[in-house]
């Protein structure tokens, strides 16, 4: 037999070593207790333990007050005497423009119409995301409507400051809060001022909002270094928090049903409003004596209600300035009603972006150059009749995507139920994988460090 060169024998060695290393089955990368997000599967969901009387024992409250809210005429609440089947969330729109709370704890609790991507868990160590079932705009605004006047912003008498109170305090001394601080918890704030005493304490939170305007006062009081048109990473962040829709009041429009629209403008609403709302006043001085511009003075409640829907559904546009906080409720009745939202709000933040490209169903306009008179109208006018009739076929093509209420797509004839609760939860489900790393680099602080936070999110 012949011999190898003595050679290769070394040589075949090292070919061995190397596949032995290269092809040699790996130990996985130790993970979290809770496994790496996965894209592919569904959003496991655990709800809080909380007492009904947070959730829908404020609606039995709700539905047992006798008065009539003090902020409206006793005739233009519809909620108030009670009829005698009333709907189990407020028609009142000063809450119904609200209600994603409601909507967003009845996906969880119905398994006929829970969202595909999501999944409750029994068990909170099995779940990626806490929900805090608390109606915290149903109980802000039971306090601005029937507590006593003025007390609000104050702690002692306070129904409101007693519910939030209890509820952090419940909330945060479960384990659950305890392993991510809090960072998984689901909070739905989007009434501007719900929540109001305790948000320094659940910041960490994921916070499902309209908008980020609510908290702009809270952090130019909070940080002297800081410009108050900065949204401090501490609170409001759009790498962790959520954008939700208003409720729409008005009622829907199909597109087969949109007729002739003779008006060019259109805007219902108030006229002074604060901060960044200044900018109406202004739009009212120049638009309101422009031909074919309708300026009205009001809210879309009982008394309005009917000339809110004939303006809207007689209008090629519907103007959309900022009012307290950058969005209202306006533009979601402009999209329901097919009318062209023209958006003068320089620090808007908008639901679903990503999902939707708002250039394709609203047109922005600068306050700089609305602000320069004539130019508004002029712009628009050149709109022409090809380009107002695309954005009205994508206005209809998003509309199912802000309902809240699933029964409209089995109303219309359609059973899907991808609507704005599906959405909302997709959009949660995006962030998870920002805040699971976020959880994982916090629980590796040695005692007595912190890490610092790095980023502004503007």
């Amino acid at each position: 037999m012949k011999r190898l060169p003595i050679l290769v024998v070394p040589v075949l060695l090292l070919l061995l070593s190397i596949s032995f290393f290269l092809f040699r089955p790996t130990t996985p990368p130790v993970l979290s207790s809770r496994q790496a997000f996965e894209p592919d599967r569904r959003l496991r969901v655990y709800v809080a333990d909380l007492p009904r009387a947070f959730n829908y024992g404020l609606l039995d409250r709700y539905w047992s007050l006798r008065a009539a809210d003090s902020r409206i005429q006793a005739s233009s609440d519809p909620d108030h005497p009670p009829p005698h089947d009333h709907p189990p969330y407020p028609e009142n729109p000063l809450i119904k423009q609200y209600s994603a709370e409601y909507w967003l704890l009845a996906s969880l609790r119905a398994a006929a119409t829970a969202p595909a991507a999501v999944r409750v868990v029994a068990d909170w160590r099995e779940a990626d995301v806490v929900f805090v079932p608390f109606f915290a705009t149903l109980s802000a605004e039971m306090e601005l409507g029937w507590g006593t006047k003025g007390a609000f912003r104050k702690k002692d008498g306070n129904e409101d400051y007693r519910r939030q109170r209890e509820v952090v305090d419940r909330v945060t001394s479960h384990p659950a809060w305890r392993r991510s601080s809090g960072r998984d918890h689901i909070f739905v704030l989007t009434d501007p001022v719900a929540m109001w005493h305790v948000r320094a304490e659940i910041a960490p939170a994921i916070l499902l909002v309209v908008d980020f305007g609510g908290w702009y006062k809270v952090d130019s009081k909070s940080s002297s270094k800081n410009s108050s048109r900065v949204i401090q990473h501490t609170q409001v962040s759009l790498l962790k928090d959520v954008i939700v829709p208003y409720t729409h009041l008005l009622p829907t429009l199909l597109l087969s049903e949109n007729k002739d629209r003779r008006t060019l403008l259109y805007f219902k609403g108030a006229k002074h409003r604060h901060r960044g709302g200044l900018v109406r006043e202004k739009l009212w001085d120049l638009l309101g004596n422009e031909p074919d511009v309708i300026m009205e003075e009001g809210f879309p409640n009982a008394t309005g209600r009917e000339q809110s829907i004939k303006g809207l559904r007689t209008s090629e546009f519907c103007l959309h300035p900022a009012g307290d906080t950058p969005t209202s409720c306006r533009l979601f009745d402009a999209i329901a009603s097919l009318c062209i939202p023209v958006i003068v709000s320089d620090e808007v933040e908008l639901p679903f972006e990503g999902i939707i490209d708002y250039t394709e169903i609203s047109i922005f306009v600068s306050v700089s150059n609305a602000m320069r008179p004539k130019w508004l109208t002029s712009y628009l006018r050149n709109i022409s009749k090809q380009q107002k009739d695309e954005f009205r076929r994508n206005l209809a093509r998003v509309q199912p995507i802000f309902e809240y209420d699933t029964s409209y797509s089995s109303s219309r004839g359609s059973t899907s139920i991808d609507g704005a609760v599906s959405h909302i939860w997709k959009k949660i489900q995006q962030k998870l994988p920002m805040i699971q790393e976020a959880i994982i680099r916090d629980k590796r602080k040695p005692d007595g460090v912190s890490i610092p936070l790095r980023c502004h999110c503007t």
